[in-house]
């Protein structure tokens, strides 16, 4: 009778553990999983829009040097400022982008022929984000309106790029075309991603 007591605890102490070891593996799988959608989505963007950033820098510089197409530019100026890591956003908005701002400003207005002409983008950025009004620099680059601003502005430049290329075979196999069109691909990685974030 005590032997048969005894496999009895037994069974019920296996199935109890068995429970609990249950009951925890799915606490685990519940936690990594709102772990993952927290940090990790938000972590993506985070990187995203910095690689997104790097392409749109590189391809800044890439128009100045030897990509001379009719695609409009400029409009990697709004891009970067949007999708700019807030780390480095918060340091060009403080007391160095202002230091920055002001050189620009003086070497343009008091000596035009030393500010090289490669230069004005990037002082143009500089410029906005000092002066951007919190609305624009706090609340709209952080939620969903600079996402939008982004995902237009990729759209727009691969679709000019692929029509300046002559079609999307040649934008993919001219000696600039894969370059830039992988720069341009990036781009659109970014506000996809942070729209995932967004909307899910």
């Amino acid at each position: 009778m005590k032997m048969w007591k005894r496999m009895d605890f037994q069974e019920e102490a296996i199935q109890l553990i068995n429970s609990d070891f249950r009951d925890l593996s799915l606490a685990a799988n519940r936690l990594a999983h709102h772990a993952i959608k927290l940090g990790g989505m938000g972590f993506g963007a985070s990187f995203f829009g910095f690689i997104a950033a790097i392409a749109a820098i590189y391809l800044l510089i890439l128009d100045r040097t030897n990509w001379k197409t009719n695609i409009l530019t400029a409009l990697l100026i709004p891009y970067i400022f949007f999708s700019l890591p807030s780390l480095v956003f918060g340091v060009f908005r403080g007391e160095i982008g202002k230091w920055i701002a002001l050189i620009a400003v003086v070497l343009r207005l008091f000596l035009p022929r030393h500010f090289p002409d490669w230069l004005e983008l990037p002082g143009a950025l500089i410029l906005l984000i000092v002066v951007a009004p919190s609305l624009i620099a706090s609340t709209f680059r952080d939620n969903i309106v600079g996402v939008v601003v982004c995902l237009i502005i990729a759209c727009y430049l691969l679709q000019e790029h692929i029509r300046a290329s002559g079609g999307f075979r040649n934008s993919f196999t001219k000696a600039h075309g894969i370059s830039n069109s992988i720069g341009i691909i990036l781009l659109l990685v970014y506000p996809i991603w942070a729209l995932v974030v967004i909307l899910f």
